[in-house]
């Protein structure tokens, strides 16, 4: 009988990378924007102050992991979250920073640069 332990399972690989393509702030910041609706790369810009390059870049990220669609439009492309669990999983992360944001702000095993064993 082969034993498999929880972190090699295969669903819980898949949900570790979706938590890594929402855990760049840049790509975060995005996500929040679009479940307010729709943008073009230009509004994102705009609202973000960054380049476009940089948010497109981020765009075809998320797009690639199949939490972002775009639709065409004349000459321009929105932007939209594609699956409304989405929102759910922003909610439910908005409540779980508002009860532990201090500790996970001043976790030293989350801090830029630690390694974690």
């Amino acid at each position: 009988m082969t034993i498999t332990r929880p972190f090699e399972r295969a669903d819980i690989g898949v949900a570790s990378r979706l938590f890594r393509s929402l855990g760049d702030p840049m790509r975060l910041a995005i996500v929040e924007i679009l479940a307010d609706g729709e943008r073009r790369v230009t509004d994102l810009v705009q609202e973000l102050g960054s380049s476009q390059a940089n948010v497109s870049g981020h765009l075809a990220c998320l797009k690639e992991c199949g939490l972002v669609i775009d639709r065409p439009h004349g000459r321009s492309v929105f932007y939209r979250l594609e699956h409304e669990e989405l929102f759910d999983l922003l909610r439910s992360a908005e409540a779980l920073v508002a009860r532990t944001g201090d500790e996970i702000a001043l976790c030293p095993n989350l801090a830029p640069g630690h390694r974690l064993r």
